[in-house]
């Protein structure tokens, strides 16, 4: 037999005690091989008779529930928009009926800036700090109100922290001067003219045709006299 002859036997005969092998196992575990495949089945059709059958109508009535709140929310009644008018529920009857939805996330936002208006500032951190996107529009918001709600609170340091994720999150020519401005504003009431100064400049290097552009050098010539002082 040639040597080629002889190569081909035995990957022929590798393959067949390989086969043999594998029939073998199955036929020793075949129950528990049975088993581990009914889990598999169960645990795939349970997750998708869920997603069916209780996460997309709760998901549907969440939004159907949500636009009244919504509505008052746009009109700035923000306690009718919080707690409902008895009718139609408010965005924290939303958070606590439809914890599972995304119409729940989005009431944690609408809530907090809500709180924000209302001058209850330790409330609007609680739920904003709850809210999760990855929007590059309504994230930095969030951070960015945040901030807002502890520097009323006069915790600079922390409205701060979130003024520069606010600033991080997503530059964009809308909300990253807007965050970089009160940046500088933080480090101008901590006295660190220098900082504030570099902040400054940044908004007039990198954003000069936008609104915090266009004014900011008048906030340049203010803490330039005051590092002279």
């Amino acid at each position: 037999m040639s040597k080629k002859k002889e190569k081909s036997q035995d990957q022929f005969e590798s393959v067949e005690n390989a086969l043999s092998k594998t029939e073998h196992y199955i036929e020793e575990n075949q129950k528990s091989l049975t088993i581990i495949v009914l889990a598999i089945i169960i645990i795939v059709g349970g997750y998708l008779g869920y997603k069916r059958f209780f996460e997309t109508p709760k998901e549907n009535e969440a939004k159907s529930q949500i636009w009244m709140a919504e509505q008052y929310f746009a009109s700035d009644s923000f306690n009718l928009a919080l707690n409902g008018d008895g009718n139609y529920l408010g965005f924290l009857d939303i958070i606590e009926e439809y914890s599972i939805t995304k119409s729940a996330n989005l009431a944690y936002y609408y809530s907090g800036i809500s709180y924000l208006h209302l001058g209850q500032f330790e409330n609007a951190i609680e739920y904003l700090k709850q809210f999760e996107s990855d929007d590059k529009m309504v994230a930095p918001i969030a951070y960015g109100a945040i901030g807002d709600a502890y520097l009323e609170l006069n915790n600079l340091d922390d409205a701060l922290v979130f003024y520069n994720k606010a600033v991080n999150t997503s530059e964009n020519n809308f909300t990253t001067p807007i965050y970089l401005l009160k940046v500088s504003f933080v480090h101008k009431q901590n006295g660190d003219y220098k900082k504030a100064l570099e902040t400054y400049k940044k908004i007039e290097k990198d954003f000069p045709n936008t609104a915090e552009g266009r004014q900011v050098s008048k906030y340049i010539a203010q803490v330039e006299v005051l590092m002279q002082n």
